[in-house]
């Protein structure tokens, strides 16, 4: 596989990981995608195994988010900026502690997002209650899922 086909399908999972935090984007279809552009590029096991694999992450998700319990979302100018913190702190957690900071990472985004604009830890903790569950484990689960095909991709093409 070549270096630009490489470039290009590791620009469209970034594409995929921004569109998952932006509403109205395809995005864990758009990392996907491009997991599956490499795939067919550079059509060896481990590249197949990668496909597999996160064709179940993408699926089992799917499913976890249809038995979450429906939650009406808004989406205005606080929530944009709750999703650039939530989505900054993932991706900080999910590198600084392999897979699982991912977890901790979003719910600690809402959080300084929150207390940087109500100014208290006590009205923090409600605003990071309230955003959890007007919408934010379905986002998290989401993104969880696409930064582990992500890492899974990304461990591939090091790998060789």
């Amino acid at each position: 596989m070549g270096a630009w086909d490489l470039l290009l399908a590791g620009l469209v999972i970034l594409l995929g990981l921004c569109g998952v935090l932006l509403p109205g984007v395809p995005g864990s279809w758009l990392v996907w995608a491009g997991v599956l552009w490499w795939a067919l590029k550079d059509p060896r096991p481990l590249a197949w195994a990668v496909l597999v694999g996160a064709t179940v992450v993408l699926l089992l998700s799917r499913a976890v988010r249809w038995a979450l319990p429906a939650r009406r979302k808004r989406r205005d100018e606080a929530m944009r900026r709750l999703t650039a913190y939530a989505g900054a702190g993932a991706v900080l957690g999910f590198v600084l502690v392999p897979v699982l900071g991912a977890i901790p990472g979003f719910m600690g985004g809402i959080y300084l997002a929150e207390r940087l604009r109500l100014g208290r830890h006590g009205e923090a903790m409600a605003s990071l209650r309230t955003a959890m569950r007007q919408g934010g484990a379905d986002l998290l689960t989401e993104l969880f899922a696409c930064l582990l095909i992500t890492g899974a991709w990304l461990g591939a093409v090091l790998a060789g």
